[in-house]
């Protein structure tokens, strides 16, 4: 595997959009967070959830083709295979299987939650994550108009591997905080 450097070059050379870019580091540390809960391996987590989304502009978000390239592209770019798995397995639809590991659970949950978090920080008066508490989180988790685009089926994976809604929360808005402003927030 390849140093954090070498994949955050990667990355800015395959998105533009600043704010696809912000959602990409928001997922690495919120990953990141996630593999230091279950004991697992924090870079190969993290940089799981920085590259996840590295082929969303080339496929247009292509929900058949999304995850699929860029899995390709990240096999040759050195990924270990477990994290070409679950990136490719965030897009349930592309592959036409269903997540089963912990690994693409927490990607797929850790990743979409991370949206529901900033729209939520852009409620607060002052549009900060550092504003944002855990009970916002799950109080905007129930309402289905409230950033509708957000998956809240995804964002419940939390629970298939063992980590409670109000939990998820909390540990996302933490992982989340300390880059708060790198993120735009």
């Amino acid at each position: 595997m390849n140093t954090r450097e070498y994949y955050v070059d990667l990355l800015n050379k395959h998105i533009e959009n600043p704010k696809m870019i912000a959602h990409c580091r928001a997922s690495e540390a919120v990953l990141r967070a996630m593999a230091k809960r279950f004991g697992e391996d924090e870079e190969v987590w993290g940089i799981a959830g920085l590259l996840h989304d590295i082929d969303v502009e080339w496929t247009d978000g292509d929900s058949k083709r999304h995850a699929l390239e860029g899995a390709e592209l990240l096999k040759s770019e050195g990924l270990p295979d477990e994290a070409v798995d679950a990136i490719m397995m965030h897009n349930e639809m592309a592959t036409g299987k269903e997540r089963t590991t912990l690994f693409q659970h927490a990607l797929a949950a850790g990743e979409t939650i991370t949206g529901l978090v900033f729209a939520t920080a852009l409620v607060y008066p002052d549009k900060k994550i550092g504003s944002v508490k855990p009970k916002s989180i799950v109080k905007r988790m129930k309402e289905k108009a409230f950033a509708a685009s957000v998956n809240r089926e995804t964002i419940m994976e939390c629970e298939i591997i063992g980590i409670p809604i109000s939990e998820f929360a909390v540990l996302s808005l933490d992982a989340l905080k300390p880059i708060a402003e790198e993120l735009g927030f």
